[in-house]
């Protein structure tokens, strides 16, 4: 399987790119996010999902391992395949997805094209509770984050809000403020809870 292409990109189109590498020029399916950020002629490296199936084998293309871990987790929900996950994040941003899905939001994910009320809310649903680890995922690799915040829930959902792009000092405060509200709850809803007070 390839997990990994770098090359130059030949032409890019609507919902795909050719990459060339080393004169072998891949056709690479990407989400919108990835394909404004090809110009032909650039060397580039995408982290990549491979999908094959009886009659094809598709490539598809991200910036960023954390866009494809998303695609990936996104085809766990039943009735979410490559394409409906693709049109999520050509959509939605990743910060954009987490966030949606953290809250519950179904409205915010029912955006996408092919993404009706029912799959819309089957989503949020089914990821509500895989959602706080992914969004931990750079913290427990040892970012800088990991090293602000101590391994308490509360040390969590700081980190998770820093990496959805708060600052160190609004996500700490966010966090005492849903912890007061709270009292001990799980990771989850602390986290949900701290971005309505974001929110407010």
């Amino acid at each position: 399987m390839i997990g990994k292409l770098t090359g130059k990109v030949d032409s890019v189109a609507a919902d795909h790119i050719i990459l060339d590498v080393a004169g072998v020029g891949y056709l690479v399916h990407c989400p919108s996010s990835t394909l404004s950020k090809m110009v032909a002629g650039a060397t580039v490296s995408l982290a990549v999902e491979t999908k094959v199936s009886e009659d094809a084998i598709r490539l598809y293309g991200f910036s960023s391992s954390e866009e494809r871990d998303w695609f990936r987790l996104l085809q766990t929900v039943q009735g979410v395949g490559a394409r409906v996950a693709l049109s999520l994040l050509s959509t939605l941003s990743v910060r954009e997805l987490e966030r949606a899905i953290v809250l519950g939001d179904k409205a915010v994910v029912g955006r996408a094209p092919n993404v009706g009320p029912k799959l819309a809310l089957r989503i949020v649903t089914e990821l509500k509770d895989k959602a706080p680890s992914v969004l931990l995922k750079g913290h427990e690799a040892g970012s800088n984050v990991h090293v602000l915040t101590p391994r308490t829930p509360e040390g969590d959902a700081v980190a998770a809000l820093v990496k959805l792009g708060y600052s160190q000092g609004s996500a700490a405060e966010a966090v005492m403020r849903a912890g007061q509200n709270l009292g001990e709850a799980p990771l989850d809803t602390l986290i949900k809870e701290s971005l309505r007070q974001l929110a407010r």
